[in-house]
């Protein structure tokens, strides 16, 4: 199996900054894509950000120019930086990570997810 832990999210002012982890554990041969989703109350999930395993990203249109997602392979850990928050980026960020494991199974995992709230 493999796990996906998130850390780093929190409680920030509007134009603040946080940076969010999510490591990937377990029987993990390779990591394809890796990115983040979010999910607002009331609100349906959406991609934030996503990266290829060879770092090309792509980004959901509200995020581009403050969001910057980045992933280190060797630690099987993928970033995303927020910067200029707005109250509306409010939502439990979820990472996503499409893997093969050692026993030869491809599947896409979930992480537990991490509350960011923006507010004053």
């Amino acid at each position: 199996q493999v796990q996906l832990v998130e850390s780093g999210g929190g409680l920030v002012q509007p134009g603040g900054s946080l940076r969010l982890s999510c490591a990937a554990s377990g029987r993990i041969f390779i990591i394809y894509t890796m990115g983040w989703y979010r999910q607002a109350p009331g609100k349906q999930r959406e991609l934030v950000a996503g990266s290829s395993r060879g770092g090309v990203a792509n980004y959901t249109d509200s995020v581009k120019g403050r969001f910057t997602i980045s992933r280190d392979n060797a630690k099987n850990t993928v970033y995303l930086q927020m910067n200029s928050l707005r109250p509306e980026d409010t939502a439990v960020y979820y990472c996503n990570a499409l893997v093969t494991t050692s026993t030869a199974v491809r599947n896409t995992y979930w992480g537990q997810g991490t509350q960011v709230t923006v507010s004053s």
